[in-house]
């Protein structure tokens, strides 16, 4: 027989604490807002390891697990006591719940503690919760690893970009002088291109959201939220033309908000509207376009302000110049960076696998059906 007990027999809760931007004093201290970590503080207010749960908006029961001692922002609500249990179990017993019936706000999603508490779960003992934690960091540990890899090619590709591309510190650069151009001084030999030159833009197809699904029948539709995860969730019947499909490799950006970008990596699917995709005409490497994209896509992105969102138009993709080096500079670049993308792409398909093993292996150890002996 399984033996149950509630959520509020094994933890104790409480609403995180205010910090505004202005209160902020430069620090070590992660602050663990309702999406993770947003920022960085010199005090903590909860002891590590810790636990929260994302309390309202679109992280509406978002689990974070935290390490070290933290700041819990007023967005949470974070574990005060886990009353003898194993902080990492708790947090994967947490992530297996779905906290959507438990909204105690009206418009606004909102998680209240009261609402928590009597939620049943089932009872482990202490050396299993401690077991079954081991299995599934063990997952967890193989993904930030290699999301230390990604992060770390990425910092190389962009370094490189900004010697060559940006300050013109090549190989040879010392020989040549440097001559007036649109966007600055270049090295003599190079020249301006405007960017819809090198590559093409496809701006994405208006599916009817009405006729979107989640139980991955059909195509899958990538909107702005799934592009930085490179997650596919909704899924549509409605066909799109051949342009608006979606392929290993291709840049996609986002048009609204953030104006998050990526080089996906999940296979194929198709674009919804307000998602941009980018393709290489042949001539520039395909990382070498998403790093000329970048800097000026991350420059809107501070600079623009919309009524409710800031937006990106064709009118901003058609000013993007890119400085065009002699072919021997533009083929060194193919090769210093094409692999580089490959490998990143690798990698994030093996993140993808992995979650896709520890997410359908959880809510088996957590409700019996698979045990550890």
């Amino acid at each position: 027989m399984m033996e149950m007990t509630t959520l509020g027999e094994l933890i104790s809760l409480q609403r995180g604490y205010d910090l505004t931007e202005t209160q902020r004093r430069p620090g070590s201290v992660p602050i663990v807002g309702s999406a993770g970590v947003h920022g960085y503080h010199d005090t903590a207010k909860a002891k590590g390891p810790g636990v929260t749960l994302g309390r309202s908006g679109a992280s509406f029961g978002k689990v974070t697990f935290i390490r070290g001692d933290f700041w819990p922002h007023n967005t949470t609500i974070f574990v005060t006591d886990f009353k003898g249990n194993e902080p990492l179990f708790i947090r994967y017993l947490l992530e297996s719940l779905d906290f959507s019936s438990l909204n105690s706000g009206s418009a606004q999603q909102s998680l209240n503690r009261n609402f928590v508490y009597p939620v049943p779960v089932r009872k482990f003992a202490l050396p299993m919760q401690r077991r079954i934690a081991r299995v599934l960091s063990a997952y967890d540990e193989l993904i930030e690893n290699s999301q230390r890899r990604i992060r770390l090619s990425e910092a190389m590709a962009r370094a490189l970009y900004r010697e060559w591309f940006v300050h013109f510190r090549f190989p040879g650069d010392e020989k040549l002088p440097r001559v007036a151009s649109s966007v600055g001084d270049i090295p003599q030999g190079w020249e301006v291109k405007s960017l819809k030159d090198v590559a093409s833009v496809t701006y994405g197809f208006p599916f009817q959201s009405k006729r979107f699904n989640t139980t991955g029948v059909g195509t899958a539709v990538i909107r702005i939220r799934d592009i930085l995860e490179g997650s596919m969730e909704t899924f549509t019947d409605e066909e799109a033309e051949p342009k608006y499909h979606i392929k290993n490799r291709d840049i996609l950006v986002g048009m609204d908000g953030d104006f998050h970008m990526c080089i996906w990596s999940s296979g194929h699917a198709c674009q919804n509207q307000r998602v941009a995709k980018f393709e290489s005409s042949g001539e520039i490497g395909n990382y070498h376009l998403f790093l000329a994209l970048e800097l000026p896509i991350q420059t809107w992105n501070k600079s623009i302000v919309g009524t409710t969102v800031a937006h990106l138009g064709d009118m901003h993709i058609k000013t993007i110049q890119i400085a065009w080096p002699p072919a021997k500079i533009l083929a060194k670049t193919r090769e210093i960076l094409e692999p580089m993308s490959q490998q990143i792409i690798v990698l994030k398909r093996q993140i993808q696998n992995l979650r896709r093993a520890r997410d359908l292996l959880l809510p088996r150890l957590l409700s019996g059906q698979v045990t550890i002996r």
